[in-house]
């Protein structure tokens, strides 16, 4: 693949990914989400636009194929991912490991947030897109990606304890004005 559609696919294989990981909850589907996606995306090559973005052009096709996968699968059993089976005593350092079961703790309370909280909060604070651009994969409204978000980001402080009262701006006497 040595055109520039092909470079750029690969480019953004990474962020599919994590975006795929966050959807699917699984390190397995999201790999063949990711496939599925990329073998989409070079069948319909010609359906790409240019001068618009492929990688929310990628994004809708990751996120609509996840959608037609969860339809299919409805059927089946809860599937858990052996990935997610692991002990993380064996860290090194008090710290290493305080960190990895912060990031843990977090990772579980996105998983936890509905479907729609998760993918908004996936695309503008993990992708860094801009809610114009969320709101173009989600196909909904800026103001209902800016609600969402909200709602995502209320959720995780209360899941993960952080106290979002407003004391910013302490006084001299350490209380907050």
């Amino acid at each position: 693949m040595t055109d520039f559609f092909g470079q750029n696919l690969i480019g953004q294989l990474p962020r599919l990914r994590r975006f795929a990981v966050s959807l699917a909850r699984s390190n397995d589907v999201a790999d063949d989400l990711v496939q599925i996606t990329c073998q989409k995306a070079l069948a319909n090559r010609s359906g790409f636009q240019e001068g618009t973005r492929l990688d929310s052009w990628l994004f809708r096709i990751l996120r609509n194929s996840w959608i037609d996968m969860t339809r299919r699968s409805s059927a089946q059993g809860h599937q858990v991912d052996i990935d997610d089976v692991h002990d993380l005593s064996g860290s090194d350092g008090e710290k290493t490991a305080e960190h990895r079961l912060m990031l843990k703790r977090t990772f579980d309370a996105i998983l936890r947030l509905p479907d729609e909280q998760r993918e908004t909060i996936m695309i503008v604070c993990v992708e860094e897109m801009s809610y114009k651009e969320a709101s173009a994969i989600l196909e909904v409204p800026v103001g209902t990606v800016m609600s969402r978000l909200a709602r995502a980001r209320k959720k995780l402080g209360e899941d993960l304890g952080i106290n979002d009262e407003p004391n910013r701006f302490p006084t001299k006497n350490g209380k907050a004005t």
